[in-house]
This record gives structure tokens, C-alpha cells and sequence, in this order.
């Protein structure tokens, strides 16, 4: 259950061990994916500072289907390989731009955003979705927020029930 709001502004380790145990306490008994991934959108909306848009994209047919998420509308399909997300599940490793717009084939979705931070959610060795964080700052993303962005889709990997999403 979601408790208060935590500090994103000194010690990210610290800081992305508690988001992480907030995100347990939101799944662990909740398999279901679509409660798991809009509250999933709306704990990261809600605890990271300086972003305009978080939330999900699953895979489908091959291609990344708009999921649940925090921020304004935004395209309702990727291609594999398109933009940053695109990338990601193609890749399937995390993905940090400093600046979107220096990024080839970046796909705007809202105006406002400088940078983003994509992440992979893995089943085994397989892409099921992809995290999508955009922030109206340049270079609001660092290594530490790869590691601590891993671990909360760890943790969507390990108690989603991935088998009802229909790949």
C-alpha cells in the first residue's frame, strides 16, 4: 500500500530501495497486470522528481503497445527498433539520452521532454515491456537511476502475471 511520498533528491540508493519496497508491497499479493502496471506508472509519477511522463509499453506482435502510464497522451504503438523505446526492446538493455533531441529517429510525444530513460522489463531472456521515463530536464538520468529503474522491473518480472499479456 502506498505510504508517503520519499525523498528523490540525496541518496539514490536509499531512495530506490524504498520505491522498490513500495513497488513490493503494491504487487506482491497482486498478480493481475493491469493493477500492477497503472500503479507501477502512478508510484513512479507520483515519487520521481523532475518528470513529465512515466509508464509502460508491452510487447505485442512486434510491436510496443501503449500500457499504463502518468503524463500526457502518447503514441499508441512502436515498432521495434523505432525511437528510444523501440530500441530498448529490440536491444533489451537500458537506454539513458541526455538530450532526446540529439537522439536518431526519437519519437515526441510531448514537446516538453529534454530527456529519457527507457527499461527493459525481462522474462527469462525475453522483452515483455519496456519503463518509459521522460523529463523536462537535460540530463536528469544517471547511471544509478539504471540501477535502480532494473531492479523495480525486476520486481513488475518477477509477480506480474506475464502469461495472461497477450504476446
Amino acid at each position: 500500500m502506498y505510504r508517503t511520498p520519499l525523498l528523490d533528491d540525496g541518496d539514490k540508493s536509499a531512495f530506490y530501495s524504498a520505491l522498490a519496497q513500495e513497488l513490493l508491497d503494491l504487487v506482491e499479493y497482486e498478480d493481475e497486470w493491469l493493477p500492477g502496471l497503472g500503479n507501477a506508472a502512478a508510484l513512479l509519477g507520483h515519487q520521481l522528481r523532475d518528470i513529465n511522463w512515466a509508464g509502460f509499453y508491452l510487447v505485442k506482435n512486434g510491436l510496443l503497445i501503449l500500457g499504463p502510464f502518468q503524463g500526457k497522451p502518447a503514441c499508441s504503438a512502436i515498432v521495434f527498433g523505432n525511437g528510444v523505446c523501440g530500441s530498448v526492446a529490440q536491444e533489451g538493455k537500458a537506454l539513458v539520452v541526455p538530450d532526446v533531441h540529439e537522439f536518431p529517429g526519437h519519437i515526441a510525444c510531448d514537446e516538453a521532454s529534454q530527456s529519457e530513460i527507457v527499461v527493459p522489463v525481462m522474462v527469462g531472456d525475453r522483452v515483455v515491456a519496456v519503463l518509459d521515463i521522460d523529463s523536462p530536464i537535460p540530463d536528469r538520468f544517471s547511471a544509478e537511476d539504471v540501477l535502480g529503474l532494473e531492479a523495480f522491473a525486476g520486481i513488475l518480472a518477477k509477480y506480474i502475471d506475464w502469461s495472461v499479456v497477450r504476446f
